[in-house]
């Protein structure tokens, strides 16, 4: 068991994949030498070589089109999308090329790429560095989306994103990378696209995944102070969705929120709320509320934080649920 922060797990993580598939290798922009931008790459080139930590030019669409070839032959290509906002120049060949080439072959061909992506905000940075783009990438069917809000889940979760058979894309939250925690490198992964409870609790329940698991746990602190019990659950796949896992807990407790960085308007809280309302309308006591951005452009870093939730908002939502 080792301390680690968010950016050194992962950083550990895709060590451990290069280690155990020389097939597997890194490409992105700055990767090598760098170590990217947010040194998740750091020494990893000088540990297995430019040819398999390989700085690509800057042009997304060319990384993942060269990614799904690779993939095509027998590689285990992981690709680096520098920030959140630089991935739609490569959208064409995520949505298009690399989620479909297993339906369109029938079966005959799978194109395991992974993709990863620095996102959301927090970080005071200027446009395109902070989008939350996870729910236009949830619409296409084929493509597997994880996002880990803790350093446990950041090591373990790139390594089962490197062994599958299926793209999948790791969405993670550039926020965290610095937030500490506990890392058991040798404890056994358990599935990945399956959600975590994180808090129990009686009253109410918060989902939230990623950057927002820290904020909605501490939601729930400040809410245990009224004397409400709230439990929280850390989604950790976007695409599968873990519903069993919500609707068991909403079944309990009669009350959801989710919550999520990414605007509400089309975003994934509005599933989670359509699915719940399916399958446990009878046990639901207030609506789902859904706690997000607005629908409008990231704002500039001096104003983010009126546009992220925080505790405040999902305390706001908390007394919503609790006035029915």
């Amino acid at each position: 068991m080792s301390t680690m922060t968010m950016a050194k797990a992962i950083n550990a993580g895709l060590r451990a994949g290069l280690a155990d598939n020389p097939k597997a290798l890194l490409m992105g922009e700055d990767i090598g030498s760098l170590g990217g931008v947010y040194r998740i790459t750091e020494g990893l080139k000088a540990e297995f070589g430019a040819d398999r930590v390989v700085d690509t030019p800057l042009a997304e669409s060319g990384i993942i089109g060269t990614a799904i070839g690779l993939a095509l032959r027998g590689y285990r290509p992981v690709c680096e999308i520098q920030f959140d906002g630089f991935v739609f120049p490569g959208f064409n060949q995520i949505t298009t090329q690399l989620a479909k080439m297993r339906s369109r072959s029938e079966g005959a061909l799978s194109a395991p790429v992974v993709i990863r992506i620095p996102y959301g905000g927090g970080i005071g940075s200027i446009e395109h560095h902070s989008e939350s783009p996870e729910a236009l990438f949830a619409h296409t069917a084929g493509i597997r989306i994880l996002t880990p809000s803790n350093p446990q889940d950041g090591y373990w979760m790139i390594q089962q994103a490197m062994s599958g058979q299926d793209p999948v894309i790791v969405f993670e939250p550039k926020r965290r990378y610095w937030l500490k925690g506990e890392v058991d490198t040798a404890a056994p992964a358990g599935d990945p696209f399956s959600a975590h409870v994180v808090r129990q609790g009686t009253d109410a329940t918060i989902v939230a995944y990623g950057p927002l698991v820290p904020v909605a746990l501490a939601a729930a602190e400040a809410a245990a102070e009224d004397g409400r019990s709230i439990e929280v659950i850390d989604l950790r796949s976007i695409s599968p969705i873990d519903f069993d896992t919500v609707t068991d807990s909403v079944r309990r407790t009669g009350r959801l929120i989710v919550t999520h960085e990414a605007p509400t308007f089309g975003g994934i809280g509005g599933e989670i709320a359509a699915r719940v309302s399916e399958r446990a309308f009878l046990h639901l006591e207030a609506p789902v509320i859904r706690v997000g951005g607005f629908h409008m452009p990231y704002p500039v870093a001096a104003v983010e934080e009126h546009y992220l939730p925080d505790i405040d908002r999902l305390l706001d939502a908390v007394d919503t649920v609790f006035s029915y």
